[in-house]
């Protein structure tokens, strides 16, 4: 779809020209979009889901706040307190809650 707007236009890009914008504005717009970040919220849901991988289970753990922003995802082959505490404790590394 690029390829033929610019072919439209008549616009020519180079690769190089393309990397030369990555390496000038690259770092610059990933800063801005991290300070963009929305804030986790103070309440999170943890949700586990049942997968089957190459025959075998595994528990796909899913925490989002309230706003629905996806905190973290845990693949996991066990299932239990532990595997819970694990993604819990991950997550709390994380925010500016203190972990217990």
């Amino acid at each position: 779809m690029v390829e033929e707007m610019r072919a439209a236009h008549g616009i020519t890009v180079s690769h190089q020209a393309v990397r030369q914008w990555a390496l000038k504005f690259g770092r610059s717009t990933a800063n801005q979009l991290r300070r963009r970040a929305p804030r986790r919220g103070d309440k999170w849901h943890l949700d586990e889901v049942v997968l089957t991988i190459a025959g075998k289970r595994h528990y796909l753990w899913r925490a989002v706040d309230r706003d629905g922003f996806l905190l973290d995802a845990l693949v996991q082959s066990r299932r239990g307190a532990k595997a819970a505490k694990h993604i819990v404790m991950k997550l709390l590394k994380g925010s500016r809650y203190a972990a217990d």
